[in-house]
């Protein structure tokens, strides 16, 4: 939704952006453009790969990129390092990148084998592995409902129980197919894969990704200026919950206009171009 986020965001020479979310810097590269001659456009990811291969596609605009390896959540550290009070704009692009998704090693998909892993950021210490072979099936089950909205999570966190008592799980192939065997026969050829919600959940547990999102949207007032946009592109309800609830709260309290009555949703030839994208929702707000 590269185009939707430049027109809401309307970026403009000299105003100063923070790409939340670089990853490999295809939305920054949309945005430096318009910031020239004298902007800056400051990008933020976990992923020490995503960083150095935005980097590379984002030289042609030094000195106007600031990469900085780290959370979204700790945005105002960030923007204190650099000498920025606050910003032009914000966009914050969530969930899981392509690259990471078709990097085996990493763990994030069901459809190749890799380790069970799911990090972001790869120094941290918590893995997708060390919660399915340690967490109680009561905890398991919560954690399938909540971020999985999955409607089998008990069976599931039942036979993950009891398949870690002869054999760990330790790869995405592994528990990919056992999540297939303990569902209902008639409920595993749907148009998701039977692993999907599974996957999903693990992976935000992992990254705590709604306590980061929570954290952000809490400081985010602080870190507009008057005018200054922010774009938020979720790809799960959960997300969207939250970020709709703190834009209406934020209207009702006079920080901000909600520039989207409706999240935006990517158009019939973006989602067939990137059938990934299909599930998103942009919403947007103007500081008061």
């Amino acid at each position: 939704m590269v185009d939707a986020v430049r027109e809401v965001l309307n970026p403009r020479s000299g105003a100063v952006i923070v790409d939340a979310t670089v990853g490999t810097g295809g939305p920054s590269l949309a945005l430096l453009p318009h910031l020239l001659p004298d902007g800056m456009l400051i990008g933020i990811d976990r992923d020490p790969e995503a960083l150095k291969i935005a980097g590379q596609r984002l030289t042609e605009f030094q000195p106007l990129v600031r990469l900085e390896r780290g959370n979204y959540r700790d945005l105002p550290s960030h923007l204190a390092r650099l000498g920025v009070p606050r910003v032009d704009g914000l966009l914050l692009d969530l969930g899981v990148s392509s690259p990471q998704l078709d990097h085996a090693g990493r763990g994030f998909s069901f459809l190749s084998e890799g380790p069970l892993d799911m990090r972001m950021d790869p120094d941290q210490d918590t893995t997708a592995e060390a919660l399915v072979n340690t967490l109680p099936a009561e905890e398991l089950t919560h954690l399938l409902e909540t971020l999985g909205e999955e409607r089998f999570a008990r069976r599931i966190a039942g036979r993950i129980v009891e398949e870690r008592r002869t054999q760990p799980l330790t790869t995405t192939k592994q528990l990919a197919s056992l999540v297939v065997r303990a569902i209902p026969a008639g409920a595993r050829h749907g148009r998701l894969h039977a692993a999907t919600r599974t996957f999903q959940a693990l992976r935000m547990a992992v990254n705590d990704e709604l306590g980061a999102l929570e954290a952000l949207l809490a400081q985010l007032p602080a870190l507009l200026k008057s005018g200054a946009r922010a774009v938020i592109i979720t790809f799960h309800s959960l997300e969207d919950r939250l970020v709709k609830r703190a834009f209406l709260e934020g209207k009702d309290r006079g920080v901000w206009t909600v520039l989207t009555k409706k999240p935006q949703r990517p158009s019939a030839e973006e989602a067939a171009d990137n059938p990934r994208a299909r599930s998103a929702k942009l919403r947007a707000v103007e500081r008061c």
